[in-house]
């Protein structure tokens, strides 16, 4: 072969497929600043753009055969493999980032689900402790009305009691619960 700084881009390939490093060499001498530049223009990021430029070249070395002179210089075909290697890079940065904050989001809302059931058991057990403090035609009008959904109508009707009779007890039970839930830290007991 002439001398190597001579040889034609297509020469230098052809070299490059018979594992010629001097060839490769060469190839990275003419091209790599350009190939870097475009990768770095790209990426905003030199180490990045480092390892796109290594990674076109690998290709190159590993598959030759890839470049046709036919379809244009070697310079555009390492450009176009420089630009496609960095949008890659782009978008695998990307989708990871996207990941991470899923993952994200994920752990907090788990550690806010977290947070929320322990506080309502917390206070799911002071509500039956205060209700227990109750006389029992208090709590047992309360039962049937806030735990088991009934009107006050069908409470009285369910204990054979006057409408006003449960009204009251509800409301006497009710303000004494929330004293006791009040006493006990619970905000929002004090209304």
């Amino acid at each position: 072969m002439q001398d190597i700084s001579e040889a034609s881009d297509a020469q230098l390939v052809t070299s490059i497929g018979r594992y010629s490093e001097v060839a490769l060499a060469e190839v990275y001498r003419r091209h790599g600043g350009a190939v870097y530049g475009l990768a770095r223009r790209v990426l905003n990021n030199s180490a990045e753009a480092e390892d796109v430029t290594q990674e076109v070249f690998l290709r190159l070395w590993n598959q030759p055969d890839r470049f046709d002179p036919l379809r244009g210089t070697l310079r555009s075909f390492l450009l176009a493999q420089s630009h496609a290697r960095a949008v890659d890079a782009i978008r695998s940065l990307n989708a990871r980032r996207a990941r991470e904050m899923k993952d994200a989001v994920k752990v907090a809302r788990g550690s806010y689900d977290m947070q929320h059931e322990v506080w309502d058991l917390s206070l799911a057990d002071k509500v039956t402790r205060a209700l227990e403090e109750l006389p029992e035609e208090e709590r047992r009008v309360i039962q049937l009305a806030y735990f088991e959904g009934y009107t006050y109508v069908k409470v009285a009707e369910i204990l054979n009691q006057p409408e006003g009779t449960v009204k009251s007890r509800i409301r006497t039970g009710m303000r004494r619960m929330r004293s006791v839930l009040n006493e006990a830290g619970v905000q929002g007991a004090e209304t």
